[in-house]
């Protein structure tokens, strides 16, 4: 009888080695949402760009982990943004119709928090 709770223990390990694998976690992570305001933590990994996107409300960044990122817009030209853990930086909406993409310079992961005003312009 225990022949048979071995083999299934066996086949069951091998399944889920077969199953591809989910990436472990996201890299926006929500912190607290309502009408006034979304907050969400962000690392964004070297030579790990987020997905192009954008913002059309203004946000205040908090980094946890600081460094320099690059600001990537598309057929645009990148700005560089020194962010220092501990201190607030001001970002605004994103221009109609564009979006970016955020890149870290550097080999370290940097970790943000985001606020971002979702009634502001």
């Amino acid at each position: 009888m225990k022949y048979p709770l071995i083999a299934s223990a066996i086949l069951l390990a091998a399944a889920v080695q077969m199953t591809p694998q989910k990436p472990q976690g996201s890299p926006r992570v929500p912190q607290f949402d309502n009408e006034e305001v979304k907050v969400w933590k962000t690392t964004i990994m070297p030579n790990a760009p987020l997905a192009l996107h954008r913002h059309d409300h203004p946000r205040v960044i908090v980094p946890l982990i600081g460094g320099t990122i690059k600001v990537v817009p598309q057929g645009g030209t990148p700005v560089a943004h020194q962010w220092d853990a501990g201190k607030a930086y001001w970002l605004p909406a994103d221009p109609p119709n564009q979006l970016h993409v955020d890149v870290v310079d550097g080999g370290k992961p940097i970790e943000v928090v985001v606020v971002e005003l979702q009634k502001a312009k």
